[in-house]
């Protein structure tokens, strides 16, 4: 399958074309304002080099920051209300509580509460009023919201009443966008509830965005199935992508850690990518990103939903440098490095002038400049990134580092003792992390051990709802393996009750000229 891999970062947009497990080609082009020309600019150079015709793409995979940007920009935000059922019972703590003012206004973020949810052992707090919800979502649409994110008190081990909720608004008013809680976070209401907000406000943008690469795919006569890359490094189908585009919202680093073990050739490593403003560090496992074991902020927001354990700080090739007070970033040329950088003529020092001066790499089109103090400025850069490994080490393992990402030429050879590894087309990595990923299918589930059911028939039982689902998706079913499983008993509830949790990754099967 000839596949063509797209990231789009805050300074370049990367493109490879890969056939099976063969890189054939690979461009960088400086992201653009409107960010579709960067990608077609990309993509073109890609399949010149590879020598490929875009008639023989078979699929086109994007990762983008699109979504999350949105988010921490506070812009194309649509108007969004929550109504929560909880009542009596779950009304303590309001909905938006712990939100930045300027995100909840950005959003137009209203609620309604109203009765229903389930306790800890499954049982009803109480019954859901089908007039209640009906005259919620009149008072929401009223407030102007035309999103609406619906979470339940414990919808994780019921999630009953939210799709109840959900027939009862389509019934009535079926053109509305309806986010679930179920469908996006775990455990945690708050958390969850932030996390189907977040989803709901920008689901607008994800219609637009989607539209906007489908027409480019069009226009560039890409006569292939489009998918974005997950926030775990997997696929996933830009109908999916509309509906929960809070899935792609790590997709960057991620997309960078599974293309470095898959051109470093080592599975489990440290990965170091150094972009042009900002640098992220993590962890593989098994190939892919070790995931965040509990809540994540997202734009000062508490949400459980799945993202990667990655560090990011501010240091970049075109970080940019005070000699005189020895400080680096974390403001950044970004894009115009090849502007304003000393090396490329223009008056700015940046990390990538430093990096000339002591022979770490070779770019640019002029002299290497004069630097008094270049050796404190370089040990200063390589502290910050040692500091951030150590705190990304998750034992005393001495894996490698592999370092990705059009600065780590920057990098030192050795990192905190650990061997550092710039495999071929590291520059890239991102790119190919998104040609390589894979599908997958993730099923959470509570479960009951007694006489009928033990541990291991319950994990098998949730394997293969997880192995259909990732089948679903186009998955070829030969190649599926399972990537994670984990079970955690429930003391809170009655009985022996274990949370089991799936993950199964597959090749994506899909033929595209037929």
């Amino acid at each position: 399958m000839i596949r063509i891999g797209v990231d789009v970062g805050g300074t370049n947009t990367d493109a490879v074309v890969m056939q099976s497990d063969e890189f054939l080609g690979g461009a960088k082009s400086s992201t653009t304002k409107d960010i579709l020309s960067g990608v077609e600019n990309a993509i073109k150079a890609a399949l010149n080099q590879a020598k490929i015709e875009s008639k023989d793409v078979e699929a086109l995979i994007i990762g983008t920051t699109h979504f999350v940007n949105a988010i921490v920009q506070r812009k194309k935000l649509a108007k969004t209300g929550l109504i929560r059922i909880c009542l009596p019972s779950g009304g303590s703590i309001l909905p938006f509580a712990d939100w930045p003012k300027e995100l909840v206004d950005s959003m137009n973020g209203k609620f309604q509460l109203v009765k229903g949810g389930f306790e800890m052992d499954g049982s009803e707090i109480a019954k859901l009023d089908e007039k209640e919800i009906i005259n919620a979502l009149s008072e929401l649409k009223k407030l102007g919201c035309d999103q609406i994110a619906i979470s339940s008190v414990f919808a994780t081990v019921r999630g009953d009443m939210e799709q109840e909720a959900f027939d009862i608004i389509k019934k009535n008013s079926p053109n509305i966008n309806i986010s679930l809680s179920k469908n996006i976070g775990g455990m945690g209401l708050l958390e969850r509830e932030n996390a189907a907000l977040i989803n709901a406000t920008l689901k607008p943008l994800a219609k637009e965005v989607v539209d906007s690469f489908e027409e480019l795919g069009n226009k560039m006569n890409l006569k292939c199935p489009m998918f974005f890359t997950r926030n775990d490094g997997t696929l996933i189908q830009s109908s999916e992508v509309i509906d929960l585009p809070v899935l792609t919202f790590a997709c960057g680093p991620t997309n960078s850690m599974r293309g470095a073990a898959f051109l470093s050739k080592e599975k489990n490593a440290l990965v170091v990518d150094v972009g042009g403003t900002t640098t992220d560090v993590g962890e593989v496992k098994d190939g892919f990103p070790r995931q965040a074991g509990t809540y994540v902020t997202v734009a000062d927001v508490r949400t459980n939903f799945s993202m990667p354990d990655v560090i990011s700080f501010g240091l970049g090739g075109g970080s940019i440098i005070n000699s005189d007070k020895l400080s680096i970033g974390p403001q950044s040329v970004g894009h115009e490095l090849i502007d304003k950088a000393k090396i490329f003529g223009g008056d700015i020092l940046t990390a990538s002038d430093v990096a000339v001066s002591l022979g770490r790499c070779k770019m640019g089109t002029s002299d290497a400049p004069e630097i008094t103090n270049k050796n404190e400025i370089i040990n200063l850069m390589d502290q910050m990134v040692e500091d951030k490994v150590v705190r990304a080490r998750t034992s005393s393992q001495k894996i490698p580092i592999i370092a990705v990402g059009g600065g780590s030429v920057m990098l030192n050879n050795e990192i905190d003792g650990l061997k550092v590894i710039k495999p071929p087309h590291n520059d890239l990595a991102n790119a190919v992390g998104a040609a390589i990923a894979q599908v997958s299918g993730q099923v959470s589930k509570v479960v009951l051990i007694d006489d009928k059911v033990d541990r291991e028939s319950a994990i098998k039982e949730v394997t293969d709802e997880a192995t259909r689902l990732a089948i679903k998706r186009n998955a070829n079913p030969d190649s599926i393996n399972v990537l994670a499983v984990s079970d955690m008993p429930l003391s809170y509830l009655p009985g022996n009750n274990l949370l089991i949790n799936v993950t199964v990754v597959g090749d994506l099967k899909w033929r595209t000229n037929n």
